[in-house]
């Protein structure tokens, strides 16, 4: 990927999170640094309201991530982390707005995003296109939020304070 396409591509400027996706190391992080850098802005938002956008932003996503890997030719292009951010506002939208949370919601994130256990990796393999590219980091976002939920609910309360 040539990284002057990105500034002059608005679609891939947005697919590879404004710009985070050239990153040489580890882009799928700094994506999901850059979605961390915005969940401010969710939570200023009613929660239903916040939600609704992270709908949005995943439908969105569909297409978005679809159109940019068949411009590039690949399925999957390791810079294309709109999937990233998107995965992180669900990990992270339903837990206390504290760092602790978010400290937590990141790590869980990525060694889900990473590692892809299953039913992630099911997805990760078998679904292509768009879709496919954003599901696999949805589901580890909402595997993430499930996990961090319980503890919250299992009185982990003072990770809140």
């Amino acid at each position: 990927m040539q990284a002057p396409k990105v500034w002059r591509n608005f679609w891939h400027f947005l697919a590879f999170g404004f710009g985070t996706g050239l990153a040489k190391k580890a882009p799928g992080t700094w994506g999901t640094l850059a979605g961390l850098a915005l969940m401010p802005l969710l939570h200023m938002l009613p929660l239903w309201l916040a939600m609704t956008c992270i709908a949005l932003a995943s439908v969105f996503g569909f297409w978005l991530c679809g159109r940019v890997a068949d411009e590039l030719g690949v399925h999957d292009h390791g810079g294309i982390v709109w999937d990233e951010m998107v995965g992180i506002w669900m990990t992270l939208i339903l837990l206390p707005n504290t760092w602790q949370w978010w400290l937590l919601g990141f790590v869980l994130f990525r060694i889900l995003d990473i590692l892809k256990p299953w039913p992630i990796s099911l997805l990760d393999r078998n679904v292509g296109g768009g879709l496919g590219i954003m599901l696999d980091d949805m589901l580890a976002g909402l595997i993430a939020a499930g996990l961090l939920y319980a503890l919250w609910l299992a009185d982990f309360a003072w990770l809140a304070s």
